[in-house]
């Protein structure tokens, strides 16, 4: 699949959710099975550029492409600004935050608060594109339906954005109004689909293989992009490749090989983060790959309490090692209701960590 110049290995997409696809996350779905994984978003603001927070968001040393990294913001000058200062420092794609429903972020007008200002939303993506183009980096989009059920503007704006030259557009299907709550709806999806002539991408509670492929056939999108369903289960792009291809469900991973991808995840979430934010930012990730565990909720309550990332490590490889003892492969677990228990309240958490 192509966006602008970038060539895509596949059409499975990890969502970008603050607080969650950090540079390790993100190479970690790429190793089992996704093709493209946009960042967290990050700041317009120049000033806080230095912050570590925003450093580490464009943090990309090893990073296997290609390198997308959303921008957030209201300026149309500054953002452009923010398209060419990630450039700078290695990426490959400029993503458009018109998606997030978050009240911190509405309430300043951006992230989907822009779908109510289209003149400044075309501003936005006009300046960014310009900033772009004698780089050749593509510019995408994400946003969702409209601002509410009786406002759902995304085939409009999805029209404007391709004319201004958006070479990609994702769309969450579901209004700022719902937030996370509710069902995602695909008629919108599939109406922008018809819109426009560049690649569209449908997301919003696409957590199974069978969705996956359910989702695609509704709306005739190009590519999915999976949120909430890959914390805990990065594999899942694995699972929807195989199903897409065969129409068949692969088995569940050996238990010994999600103990060593996790382990080799939280040396690579260490070593960004450092000690002590690592230790306590890592507490989720492992909590998301146990919690449909058998004894994952006792060792979810014990993990929190350790506070370093050698007990971490020692906790996590002790844990997956007496699972292995009574199951070769991962037990398959009440996955749904784990979701509704963590996820919503995670990725809505993680929108507002901006």
């Amino acid at each position: 699949m192509q966006v602008g110049s970038v060539e895509l290995p596949n059409r499975l997409f990890v969502a970008p959710m603050a607080g969650v696809t950090d540079r390790p996350f993100r190479q970690l779905c790429k190793q089992l099975g996704a093709g493209y994984a946009v960042s967290e978003m990050v700041t317009s603001r120049k000033d806080l550029w230095h912050s570590l927070k925003t450093s580490r968001r464009a943090n990309h040393e090893g990073e296997t492409a290609p390198i997308a990294v959303q921008i957030a913001g209201t300026d149309a000058a500054m953002m452009a600004e923010a398209a060419a200062y990630n450039i700078d420092r290695g990426a490959q794609v400029i993503d458009i935050n018109m998606g997030c429903p978050a009240k911190k972020v509405c309430n300043k007008w951006a992230g989907s608060a822009l779908m109510q200002d289209e003149p400044l939303a075309l501003q936005i993506v006009e300046a960014v594109v310009a900033a772009c183009l004698p780089h050749n980096v593509p510019v995408t989009l994400k946003m969702r339906t409209g601002w509410s059920q009786h406002n759902k503007n995304a085939v409009r704006i999805a029209r404007a954005a391709e004319q201004a030259g958006v070479a990609m557009l994702t769309v969450h299907g579901r209004t700022r109004e719902q937030g996370y709550t509710g069902q995602a709806e695909y008629d919108t999806i599939a109406a922008v689909k018809a819109a426009v002539g560049v690649p569209v991408v449908a997301n919003g509670d696409i957590n199974s293989p069978e969705k996956a492929l359910a989702v695609l056939r509704h709306t005739g999108a190009d590519a999915i992009m999976v949120g909430r369903a890959a914390q805990g289960r990065p594999w899942i792009f694995g699972d929807i490749a195989h199903y897409l291809a065969t129409g068949e469900h692969r088995a569940p991973p050996l238990t010994q090989q999600v103990r060593q991808w996790l382990l080799a995840h939280l040396e690579d979430h260490y070593g960004l983060y450092g000690e002590f934010a690592g230790v306590r930012t890592a507490r989720k990730h492992i909590g998301w790959a146990v919690r449909s565990l058998p004894g994952g909720e006792t060792f979810r309550a014990h993990m929190n309490t350790l506070d370093s990332c050698a007990a971490q490590v020692q906790a996590v490889t002790d844990f997956f090692d007496a699972l292995s003892l009574t199951h070769d492969r991962l037990p398959a677990g009440d996955l749904d209701a784990a979701e509704d228990d963590d996820a919503a309240t995670a990725e809505h958490a993680a929108c507002h960590a901006n």
